[in-house]
Parts: structure tokens; C-alpha cells; sequence
């Protein structure tokens, strides 16, 4: 089994070191989502109604990402990593996905943020990765809590 450990880390680094944790503990490879256009502390700024991430998601937009992974089809299993963003992965993840073919791939998602869990993460990211099966997800709260449920679902 070949392993991929995708993620989007918006600003505190805490999806980052999640990511990290799940590549170091069962030997993945590891792609951080970059948009083209770094999030500056003020797009990020929810609760400021016309902030670059409030933007994107009321208006479905397609947010450009740089870099490529290499050999995508060679993994077989990818864990996918974002904060929630209105219930569900930013648009940047969005874009990521559609650049991939997923056939036949396992995703795990998880997660870093959210009051209300996962909300509706899988479903709505379910047309982006057309093909594959979304396997599991999970909300981290403690990256502690990552070694338990890579137990339960590997």
C-alpha cells in the first residue's frame, strides 16, 4: 500500500502537524495544498463578511494551487487534510481534487477545526474525487488522538 498524506493548513499550522503525525506513523508521503495566492491574517478573517475566505466559499470559486504531485496514480490510499470552512473543506481543496484522477483510490479525511464536526465534508467533496471512496474521517482535536484511529481504519 502507497501512501499519501495531502493537506491544507490555513494559518496556525495545526492541520500541518496533524499531516505530519499520520506520515510519520505509517511511513507517507506527504503534499502540502498551497494556493497560488497566499491567505493573508485578513482573508482568513471569517467573521469580516467580505474576507477573501467567506468570498470564495459564498461564491464557489476555484481557488489556484501551486506545485504538483508527481506519480498521484501510484498511491493507493490518501489521507486528505483541511480545517472546516462552513461545514465542509475550503474551496482550495476543491481545486486540488479536480486536478487528479481518483479512480479506485481510498481517502481518509480529516480535520482540525469545526465546532460542528465534519458537517458535511464528505459529501460535498464527493465530486471531486470522483471514483474514489471516501473511506473514514475524522475531526482531530489532539494529535494524540491520531495513532487511535489510524489503528482503527489501517
Amino acid at each position: 500500500m502507497k501512501v499519501l498524506v495531502a493537506y491544507f493548513s490555513a494559518e496556525a499550522g495545526r492541520t500541518a502537524a496533524v499531516a505530519n503525525v499520520i506520515a510519520d506513523a505509517i511511513s507517507a508521503s506527504v503534499f502540502e495544498i498551497k494556493p497560488a495566492v497566499p491567505y493573508s491574517k485578513a482573508d482568513l478573517r471569517w467573521i469580516n463578511p467580505f474576507a477573501r475566505c467567506n468570498k470564495e466559499k459564498m461564491g464557489k470559486k476555484e481557488v489556484p494551487v501551486t506545485g504538483k504531485i508527481e506519480n498521484f496514480s501510484d498511491y493507493d490510499t490518501v489521507f486528505l487534510g483541511f480545517p472546516i470552512w462552513y461545514g465542509c473543506a475550503p474551496n482550495v481543496v476543491n481545486t486540488f481534487c479536480q486536478a487528479y484522477d481518483w479512480s479506485g483510490k481510498k481517502i481518509f479525511l480529516f480535520a482540525t477545526s469545526g465546532g460542528g464536526g465534519m458537517g458535511k465534508s464528505a459529501e460535498k467533496l464527493s465530486p471531486y474525487v470522483k471514483g474514489a471512496t471516501i473511506a473514514g474521517e475524522k475531526l482531530v482535536k489532539k494529535p494524540e488522538e491520531v495513532k487511535i484511529w489510524l489503528e482503527q481504519v489501517l
